[in-house]
């Protein structure tokens, strides 16, 4: 459990900022939008009850010590999405990021500067060597954020999950603390 207070992150464009439970009516509206829950593990189209369960349990991660989960907005207050530590890995100094975001701002470079701030945050703050982050393929919109922010692919792990009714394979990407940004 951390009692650190929580680290509210800014980028030339973007405030990352802890996630609330005001903030499921907008996170439950970015989970009806198939183009991005496509490629994700989460509850597709949740009701406000899951969704709510679905934040209360990101803004956990970090009282708990197992995470982070920011709020990703523009500078006028605007939903943009979520970015979050899935988990951390305290012994092996690694932990594993996932992120969604509003199609409006896809192509836009929004996401990129998102997860360089954030990896920058994780490699100093939580002093953390390894970040990991997967895809699954047909994705290469995040392959290349994950890409730009300084993330090799690792290889593909096949039928690593279950999700939407199948098996998917899940390609794993990785950077270190030495590695650019």
């Amino acid at each position: 459990m951390t009692d650190a207070p929580f680290p509210e992150l800014t980028t030339q464009r973007l405030r990352l900022r802890a996630l609330t439970e005001a903030d499921a009516p907008a996170y439950r509206a970015l989970l009806h939008l198939p183009e991005v829950t496509r490629f994700t593990n989460l509850v597709v189209a949740p009701d406000e009850q899951q969704a709510l369960k679905t934040v209360r349990n990101m803004m956990e991660l970090w009282r708990a010590g197992a995470g982070c989960a920011w709020r990703i907005e523009e500078a006028s207050g605007s939903f943009v999405g979520v970015i979050r530590y899935n988990y951390f890995n305290k012994w092996a100094r690694c932990g594993g990021i996932g992120y969604e975001a509003h199609p409006d701002f896809w192509g836009r470079g929004v996401m990129t500067e998102t997860v360089r701030a954030v990896v920058q945050w994780g490699h100093g703050w939580f002093d953390l060597n390894r970040i990991e982050a997967w895809t699954v393929p047909g994705n290469p919109g995040s392959d290349r954020v994950l890409e730009k922010a300084g993330f090799r692919l690792e290889g593909v792990q096949r039928q690593k999950a279950f999700f939407h009714d199948e098996l998917r394979d899940c390609r794993l990407f990785g950077r270190l603390a030495a590695d650019p940004l």
